[in-house]
């Protein structure tokens, strides 16, 4: 049987979510029967390939890195998963949307709340450029599944998976798979 290719992103997050992935433990070597990671924070993979099968994608749309990112991902898999409250809602990078536009959010950031050398980050190609706004992922492209928590616990994100490897969707209701927070 071949492997479905499988691949896990990291956008404006906190990593949570990848750290309940990790905590599938046992399960994560029988998924590694089923699947061959691809693309992944936590492995060392730099390019996103193409012909992906499932993606995970971890957090919100914060900046032009994170924007190319994900649709070049929508543009390369087939089934993509908003996977947790920032995927999902923005949630917490979304609080800087109360400041108003990317500029007042670096000069608050930057020069109001500087310490010592108050300066804006000026080195193109360093610092990814925000976006005006701060958005969830289904806003951007199409999604194909929604995993909310914060983070989703590892039996959430089993209970969607198992599904998804044998070419079904998983039944996402019921306070154990939908609950945000």
């Amino acid at each position: 049987m071949e492997k479905l290719k499988f691949a896990s992103i990291w956008l404006a997050g906190c990593s949570g979510c990848h750290m309940s992935f990790l905590d599938l433990d046992e399960w994560l070597l029988e998924l590694a029967q089923k699947v061959e990671v691809v693309y992944s924070p936590i492995a060392d993979i730099k390019y996103y390939p193409e012909g992906v099968d499932i993606c995970l994608v971890e957090g919100a749309i914060a900046n032009e890195e994170n924007l190319e990112l994900i649709q070049k991902v929508r543009e390369r898999t087939k089934l993509i998963v908003s996977f947790g409250d920032c995927a999902v809602t923005a949630n917490v990078p979304a609080m800087r949307n109360m400041l108003g536009p990317a500029e007042t959010v670096l000069k608050r950031s930057y020069l109001e709340l500087g310490d010592t050398t108050p300066q804006l980050p000026n080195e193109p190609g360093i610092v990814p450029e925000l976006l005006d706004k701060v958005t969830p992922v289904h806003e951007v492209i199409n999604v194909d599944l929604f995993i909310p928590g914060c983070p989703p616990d590892a039996h959430r994100i089993k209970a969607s998976l198992e599904p998804l490897l044998q070419g079904e969707k998983p039944e996402m209701k019921g306070r154990d798979m939908i609950k945000f927070g």
